[in-house]
């Protein structure tokens, strides 16, 4: 490879087929750098949504592109946070079910409580993200974190 300051030799990295599943819907906001680094990824929707008085997850939508049989698609589930672990646990068992084996969870924010729940339910996971913030507040937001990031992403958060 010849760079603007000098030649270097590299290596190319093998082909694997991508699947990408954005955790709806502040995990839309992720799905675009994927389409744009890797044009052939193919992309997969897991709809769940946190009961604000409970903080429990529920799904609601799944649609993902065949993943068994095939252990060498690399998947990337991804959600801006990772709060309590509730929603990254239930779309990570969603894509177990489906077949996938080889699994990564990537977001923007994490919480240390939410980590620690997505290790305990699958400790085979590997969990990428540039931060991880200490705590969560009474309604179970990160602390400091962003609030609601979907509503901050499409602008539909209450003055």
């Amino acid at each position: 490879i010849e760079t603007p300051l000098e030649k270097i030799a590299g290596r190319v990295l093998p082909h694997e087929p991508l699947i990408v599943v954005p955790i709806l819907r502040a995990g839309l906001g992720m799905v675009q750098p994927f389409t744009d680094i890797f044009p052939d990824v193919s992309v997969g929707y897991i709809g769940i949504e946190r009961d604000h008085v409970t903080a429990l997850p529920r799904s609601y939508y799944c649609k993902l592109p065949p993943l068994r049989g095939s252990s060498a698609r690399q998947v990337f589930v991804v959600d801006p946070m990772l709060a309590t672990g509730g929603s990254a646990v239930s779309a990570l068992s969603l894509v177990k079910k489906s077949g996938a084996k080889n699994i990564k969870f990537v977001c923007i924010v994490a919480a240390t409580d939410g980590v620690a729940v997505l290790e305990q339910h699958h400790p085979d996971v590997h969990i990428y993200t540039p931060t991880v913030d200490p705590i969560l507040n009474a309604h179970k937001y990160i602390v400091p974190g962003l609030g609601d990031f979907g509503d901050r992403l499409y602008g539909t958060t209450n003055p």
